[in-house]
């Protein structure tokens, strides 16, 4: 099988054949399409099957030829590099607003964890997350919106200038940011002075 960096495939058919390839790394059977929509969090099952359409014009995956036995690789990926990747933009509760800057790093992500839009990575700094296990050095994903539900963890700036990694409460005309730490205060603002930047969707750690 070819590596798939060098195959002109999309965001979603990267992180479909990213999924595809770690089921079978993990010994599962073959999974339907409606599985693979639930398992990916898709609404349409079209789009889905557009995409796995696309992975068999590129010998990635068997032609499924109507039969109901799940959507199967081709080959062994003996050289296959294809886990997706995010840019990594620096450290969250650093003073500066988050921006995409020339020469910035990339992180490969699981494809469980990929934002389903644009999204970003995060190096967290400090311990105001800390009771919900978000801990200092841990890497946040990022789905990069403008909107946000009440109680939503966001990357929210303030006054266009620092960013910080809180959950957001919208109260009326206020919004606030609590920490997930006892030892570090509410902050309140007028809502105009916040702009949400994007919403928490997964976290990746490392031990070593």
């Amino acid at each position: 099988m070819e590596n798939t960096q060098e195959l002109p495939l999309t965001h979603s058919q990267r992180i479909l054949l990213a999924h595809l390839i770690a089921r079978r790394t993990r010994g599962f059977a073959p999974a339907s399409l409606d599985e693979l929509c639930d398992e990916l969090g898709l609404a349409s099952r079209g789009s889905l099957h557009k995409q796995v359409v696309a992975l068999i014009a590129l010998g990635l995956v068997e032609p499924m030829q109507g039969k109901q036995r799940g959507v199967r690789l081709s080959a062994a990926p003996a050289s296959l590099d294809a886990q997706p990747k995010l840019a990594l933009l620096g450290k969250i509760a650093a003073g500066r607003p988050i921006m995409a800057v020339a020469g910035e790093d990339e992180i490969a992500v699981p494809a469980n964890l990929m934002p389903r839009g644009r999204g970003y990575a995060l190096r967290v700094e400090g311990e105001s997350m800390r009771d919900i296990g978000i801990l200092d050095g841990d890497i946040v994903i990022i789905e990069a919106r403008d909107q946000a539900r009440s109680g939503d963890l966001v990357v929210a700036l303030i006054d266009g200038e620092a960013a910080t990694l809180k959950r957001l409460r919208k109260r009326g005309e206020w919004t606030e940011l609590e920490a997930e730490n006892s030892e570090f205060p509410v902050l309140r603002y007028a809502s105009e002075r916040v702009q949400v930047q994007g919403v928490l969707v997964g976290l990746l750690r490392s031990y070593r």
